[in-house]
């Protein structure tokens, strides 16, 4: 009898520890978890799509979906916290998990407690099948009787098999914003991070690529990409110890900033996004810009107008009769949108200059006698819309805000102040109510006073050069870096819930505010201050590896370009801004009789490709970074029916030859009637205009680019019709 109890205890023993598989799928991807009662979640793959039958036998990788310190104190870790009475381990054990229908895919809730003290941990999964997307994140529940402490908090984990693995991410400073770095992953570490604390995308940014097969391809081999979707700070880290597996972690930096957590509090950590293509950079990317259109950016599924910004044309020098003279000539081009940028508020204080008068959000009637009423006047009578520019997060000292209330800037204590921008700029306090309700009421006033007020430019010039809060606890000043964002996020989220359909650009110095943190709130973002056409080819490069064109603000400016000097032509500058979503940056009325003309061709010519472009799916045909004479890229619509051709001449020599450029994502059994656009001599339209070519032709074979040797910026666009 006893053995057969024993036998049936063991018996139950086995069932009970017997393990869970689940297999979170999108429509071209799987990982697939495990989970055993009284131990932790673990991952065991994660790649090309499988069934549970197609996995047996293929190597496991068998490590925790969640590390945290405590159940192995030797290799690095997702959480590390410290308990209410001084323990700073952890041992997760598995109890549940729920699954949830969204509409276009799950969400799943795995639910971790630790063994000992209570402490939850539940690891989410949100898929979204047709973009080959999950995104993870966790939610750390503290049920002690006092706070804890969480000293490092990540988002998320994925073991990466050790081989011939690469990695591909973005770094840059103001107007030379995201340039591609490719490195082989090798022993030790590797860490991309940002301590900026407002912005995070100048120096680098919060996403990565990471190739299996070897060096990095465009269009072939196996590749992960990786985003993180925070506004503040991070930290992407690689970790190769003795193990066969390269480990990825990403989450808020926590560099100065151990995280009090109250009792019966939660903390969600940031979403983080993997997509998994055998389709090379190009198909992550492609996978990335799906995702974005379908809600991580605003209003995705809407056309971008085409717009002319004031900025380089006046600088601070705002006027009512410039402005409705430039809103009239944007109109007599065929643009859409007039958007006055810096210079138009402050009354006690003008602002003339960078150095005066942030947060005081009153029109200055000496530049506008007529107010904001009076230009939506004249943008009517244009037949434009119009836009305005903030900086609502921001002041300088000198400002009758910055008087009223020197309170609401974030300080360090009793020491003095550092300042940014203009030698005067500092930020204001985002974890203070009282000054999250005075941003949002920039905005309100503005959309609630003036209905025709169409779109916003909400810039962001300054780091946060002040570590401390006033409005925070002297026990609470380590929540400083996380608590700016989130409280910042709440004005974004009051702004959008009460104003849905306004258009709304982020930037940051340029394209310091680039993250999917911030994204979903706004419809577009301001790539670079650097206007120059031949450098803009670089960072829109970078940029469209996580980011599609639609969400990229790329304006025509002035030659000599007021940022390197560069004379280039109008055409280059033209196509090389149509690759996104097109606006000029400049003062029209400076533009010749042959380049005002050209420019009004161009525009629309842009308008008969602008959904192609914006909306359709992005293929990098040839590196800037590969080939130092040549560029190009296209968009193909999804139906295939139609297509965007472009190619940049970078430099100039004397029999300059150029390689066959093959097109991608075309339909190869149609064939395609190929125009070039924004030709400004018809002697040297290109020998394709007016040709139909097969789809197998123009991917397998190629084309023959050809510019004449005296063009130092040379470019053709071709748009492509299927017969």
């Amino acid at each position: 009898m006893k053995k057969l109890t024993f036998l049936l205890l063991a018996l139950v023993a086995t069932v009970a520890a017997q393990a869970k598989d689940f297999i979170i799928s999108t429509n071209n991807s799987s990982l697939m978890l495990t989970a055993m009662e009284g131990e932790a979640l673990k991952v065991r793959y994660y790649g090309d799509k499988i069934t549970m039958q197609d996995f047996d036998g293929t190597p496991k990788a068998w490590m925790d979906a969640y590390p945290v310190f405590g159940t192995s104190y030797n290799y690095p870790s997702c959480l590390q916290l410290q308990h209410s009475d001084g323990n700073q381990t952890l041992a997760l054990e598995y109890k549940n998990m729920t699954e949830q229908q969204t509409a276009d895919g799950k969400i799943y809730r795995i639910e971790m407690q630790d063994k000992i003290y209570p402490v939850s941990v539940i690891v989410c999964y949100q898929t979204h099948d047709a973009q080959d997307i999950i995104e993870t994140w966790t939610e750390i529940t503290n049920n002690e009787k006092k706070e804890i402490i969480l000293n490092h908090y990540d988002s998320g984990f994925m073991p990466i098999r050790r081989g011939d693995v690469w990695t591909s991410h973005l770094h840059g400073t103001w107007a030379d914003e995201t340039r591609v770095t490719t490195e082989k992953v090798e022993m030790g570490g590797m860490y991309i991070a940002n301590t900026d604390g407002a912005r995070n995308a100048h120096t680098t940014h919060p996403e990565l690529m990471i190739s299996l097969d070897g060096k990095p391809q465009e269009n072939s081999g196996r590749c992960i990409g990786a985003v993180l979707c925070w506004n503040g700070n991070y930290k992407l880290r690689m970790e190769t110890t003795d193990q066969d597996y390269h480990l990825f972690f990403a989450g808020i930096d926590d560099f100065a900033s151990q995280y009090h957590l109250d009792k019966g509090k939660t903390f969600t950590t940031p979403k983080l996004a993997f997509t998994y293509s055998d389709k090379g950079l190009g198909g992550v990317s492609r996978n990335i810009h799906k995702w974005a259109r379908k809600g991580m950016i605003a209003h995705g599924d809407r056309k971008r107008d085409i717009l002319l910004n004031s900025w380089e044309g006046v600088y601070f020098n705002i006027n009512e009769e410039g402005m409705a003279g430039m809103m009239k000539d944007i109109a007599s081009l065929g643009g859409e949108l007039f958007v006055m940028d810096d210079g138009w508020f402050g009354d006690k204080y003008q602002r003339n200059d960078d150095c005066t008068t942030l947060g005081d959000w009153v029109v200055d009637k000496k530049k506008l006698p007529h107010g904001i009423e009076g230009l939506l006047e004249q943008s009517k009578k244009a037949g434009v819309k119009f836009g305005i520019w903030i900086e609502p997060e921001f002041t300088n000292t000198k400002s009758e805000l910055f008087e009223k209330h020197p309170d609401w800037v974030l300080t360090a204590g009793g020491r003095p102040l550092q300042y940014g921008r203009g030698g005067t700029q500092v930020l204001l306090d985002m974890t203070n109510p009282k000054v999250q309700d005075f941003a949002f009421k920039v905005v309100d006033d503005l959309f609630g006073n003036f209905p025709d007020l169409y779109y916003i430019k909400w810039d962001a010039n300054t780091p946060m050069e002040n570590y401390g809060s006033p409005y925070l606890p002297k026990d609470r000043q380590s929540n400083l870096y996380v608590d700016y964002v989130l409280g910042l996020e709440k004005v974004f989220k009051r702004v959008r819930e009460k104003y849905p359909d306004k258009v709304i650009q982020a930037c940051g110095s340029g394209g310091g505010r680039t993250n999917y943190g911030a994204m979903p709130y706004f419809d577009e973002f301001w790539v670079s201050d650097n206007t120059d056409a031949l450098q803009r080819v670089f960072i829109q490069w970078g940029t469209s590896y996580f980011y599609p064109a639609i969400s990229m603000g790329q304006h025509v400016s002035t030659s000599p370009n007021h940022n390197t000097g560069r004379n280039i032509p109008i055409k280059f500058r033209f196509d090389v801004a149509s690759s996104g979503r097109l606006g000029m940056e400049m003062q029209p009325k400076e533009m010749n009789k042959e380049e005002f003309e050209f420019a009004k061709k161009a525009i629309q010519e842009y308008k008969g490709i602008r959904e192609t472009v914006q909306f359709g799916d992005q293929y990098r045909l040839v590196s800037p970074y590969d080939n130092p004479d040549l560029a190009s890229l296209m968009y193909v619509s999804e139906g295939k029916d139609k297509a965007v051709f472009f190619a940049y001449k970078l430099r100039s020599f004397k029999i300059q030859r150029f390689p066959l450029v093959r097109m991608a994502g075309l339909d190869e059994n149609a064939m395609y009637k190929i125009r070039e656009i924004n030709v400004v001599n018809e002697k040297r339209r290109s020998y394709l205009d007016g040709k139909t070519v097969s789809g197998r032709v123009l991917m397998n074979t190629g084309i023959e680019l050809k510019f004449d040797d005296y063009d130092e910026f040379a470019s053709r666009v071709f748009e492509l019709i299927k017969q």
